[in-house]
């Protein structure tokens, strides 16, 4: 039943009555009578007796013969819940789109298996071997061999392991594989590869990715190599008629690939032999909405339970990457130290302020003596300049020119901000405007700016380096790309776009607004998001600089020194062990009002060795308190936390408890 309750999460059973036997097959959507309510809900199993021993009622309409739940998405969506302390209910939610009849009424072609596919590419549908190791499914057709192809391994020719694992692919095994990217990669492509190998072993595929740039370039990436019609896009982006139709397609068997946003974890791709995900470290790829999953831990349980190939990619390792390779559960696909310096900028640190260069547009732009002659003779050399500034708008955080004290709104004390030049201050909590703000300390009228943000450094670059063309990628206006020849790029991480032939030199500011952040993962997110800037300039040998203003003893700045993300991984992620962070341990957050956080805590039996650490202040007059357990007992604390979860329901305790397992922010 589509009822997220906790104690109500199990499987109930009906009667089929004879008039819908015929539509009430496992996977489709059904309504049922219960307490006193028509509730929708989902036919998992047909069997022949219940266990139940009372009297059972009869399921009261199928909604549609469409069997959209396969039985493989089923079981991993009880699997996702029991690892998150969820309910069934609402992971199947995340899991299959909602209805749209329109779409179910359309005529769709049911692909031909005799029909060879271009390029040596084994059709959907058939296993390893040559057998249909899932019978004919919702597409119908019978099996063919698979003529198998090994893919050419291109790119991958650059990373001693990577041919390796494309013919591990293309032979229907299932190697598992952890990827950092070299500078430059077409990362895109190298995905593509990866997909076409395991449609020549005979098997589908899944690729997940954060944003729509990046599903945009998969998708070109794909399209270029499979040719149109061998894959699908799925996206909540795409409107409810698209995506339902995208989703169908998978269902039926008519494709055999899906790429997408954590929309796509889900997908139902039949005969499943790739997983993958890139940029595993980006918080988009963590589910917003109960319970909480991560698309990377939704995947890799993927693999695992159904004996499907991994592949875990991006231009930084995480700490959780780093525990599948040091673990033995994946092996890590890396080029060699000769490649890499072939491959890479050449970077260099800075300090900020005691540097700044003497020439006055630079000291407005705030720009070190480094970072200013490199970007001034990257210009002269008609080459683009990428800067990366951490902040997005124009002022974001102002503070009292005479005492630096931090500007408050007198309404609701949110932070005070600057949208323009010739703007007054404005709260970005509440929006009024402090056009008469006075410092409550020392009475000072003006104000200076505490942190800049893109738009901003923008306009000071542009009084720095006159004549040339400045243009900004962020929030409001993201650029796919940008043209070769000279020009200013200011984006926030994330939002940098890709310049022909690659940018002359990359300029990374404000670090300090990066690495000072009261965060576990400040360090590791620091790093991802410089080497994905880094990446987007040209080699050392062809010109490419990278200036980093940091102090460059920092362990982010050596790593991205030594273009080593694999080392600041073990190093993280050995010190996490040292002070029992995760992944090194499982960790749950319980958030609520105290009353209520209290309850909980006292009815769930903990298992052994857990730690209750708290309580410290949450959003909204809220408390959290976090439990830790060894990584052992991941599925202890989870089961203990949904039962007392369960019988708080059932006693209908008003105020709400929110669960968390594996939460991104810890404090």
């Amino acid at each position: 039943m589509d009822v997220p309750l906790p104690h109500l999460d199990r499987p109930f059973d009906y009667l089929v009555p004879a008039g819908l036997a015929d539509d009430a097959v496992p996977g489709v959507r059904v309504k049922v009578r219960f307490a006193g309510q028509l509730v929708d809900g989902w036919l998992l199993e047909r069997v022949d007796a219940s266990a139940h021993g009372g009297k059972l009622a009869y399921l009261e309409k199928v909604v549609s013969p469409e069997p959209v739940l396969a039985a493989e998405v089923a079981g991993l969506a009880r699997a996702v819940a029991d690892r998150y302390a969820g309910n069934l209910a609402d992971v199947l939610r995340l899991a299959v789109p909602p209805r749209h009849a329109r779409v179910e009424k359309e005529p769709h072609a049911v692909p031909d298996p005799t029909v060879p596919d271009p390029g040596g590419i084994q059709p959907a549908g058939t296993g390893p071997g040559g057998t249909d190791r899932a019978g004919t499914g919702p597409g119908g057709g019978a099996a063919v061999a698979p003529r198998r192809t090994v893919p050419d391994p291109r790119g991958w020719r650059d990373y001693p392991a990577g041919p390796a694992y494309l013919t591990a692919l293309a032979d229907g095994r299932a190697p598992r594989a952890v990827w950092s990217a070299l500078a430059g990669e077409d990362w895109a492509a190298r995905y593509a590869d990866a997909v076409a190998a395991t449609l020549a072993g005979g098997r589908g595929a899944v690729v997940v990715v954060a944003d729509a740039r990046d599903l945009d370039r998969l998708d070109g990436a794909l399209t270029a190599l499979l040719g149109p019609g061998r894959h699908v896009t799925l996206s909540a982006a795409l409107g409810p008629a698209r995506r339902y139709r995208a989703f169908l397609a998978v269902r039926r068997g008519d494709v055999p690939v899906v790429i997408g946003t954590r929309a796509a974890m889900f997908a139902p791709v039949a005969r499943l032999g790739l997983v993958a995900i890139w940029d595993d470290g980006d918080d988009l790829h963590s589910e917003p909405r109960a319970p909480y999953p991560h698309a990377r831990e939704v995947l890799l349980t993927r693999a695992r339970l159904g004996e499907a190939a991994a592949l875990v990619g991006g231009w930084t390792r995480t700490a959780e990457g780093q525990l599948l390779v040091e673990t033995g559960w994946a092996r890590e696909v890396v080029a060699d130290r000769a490649t890499l310096r072939a491959r890479t900028p050449a970077i260099a640190p800075t300090g900020d302020d005691p540097q700044l260069a003497r020439d006055p547009g630079a000291a407005t732009a705030r720009l070190p003596s480094l970072a200013w002659t490199t970007a001034r003779d990257t210009l002269r050399a008609d080459a683009p300049v990428l800067v990366q500034v951490p902040r997005r708008g124009y002022l974001p955080s102002v503070s009292c020119a005479d005492c630096r004290t931090p500007a408050r709104c007198p309404h609701c004390a949110g932070p005070l901000a600057l949208r323009a030049a010739d703007a007054p201050p404005a709260c970005r909590w509440c929006g009024r405007v402090a056009a008469a703000y006075a410092c409550p300390q020392c009475g000072g009228r003006r104000l200076r700016a505490a942190v800049t943000g893109a738009r901003r450094t923008a306009e000071e670059l542009g009084r720095a380096f006159p004549g040339v063309p400045v243009r900004t990628s962020g929030r409001d206006e993201v650029l796919a790309d940008v043209p070769a020849g000279a020009g200013l790029v200011v984006a926030t991480p994330g939002a940098e776009p890709v310049a022909e032939g690659g940018y002359g030199a990359v300029l990374l500011l404000d670090s300090w607004a990066l690495l000072t952040r009261a965060d576990l993962r400040a360090g590791e997110e620091t790093l991802r998001r410089w080497l994905s800037a880094a990446a987007l300039a040209r080699p050392a040998p062809a010109g490419g600089k990278v200036v980093v203003v940091a102090d460059g003893a920092l362990a982010p700045v050596q790593a991205l020194l030594r273009w080593d993300p694999g080392w600041f991984a073990a190093r993280e992620l050995a010190e996490r062990r040292e002070l029992g962070f995760p992944p090194a341990s499982k960790m749950a957050s319980v958030t609520g009002g105290a009353d209520a956080v209290a309850d909980l805590l006292a009815q769930a039996r903990l298992p052994d060795g857990a730690e209750v650490l708290g309580p410290v202040p949450a959003d909204q007059d809220r408390e959290r308190m976090l439990v830790r357990v060894p990584r052992s007992r991941a599925a202890a604390l989870a089961e203990a936390l949904h039962t007392a979860a369960g019988v708080r329901s059932a006693r209908r305790a008003a105020d709400p408890v929110r669960l968390q397992v594996d939460p991104l922010s810890l404090f």
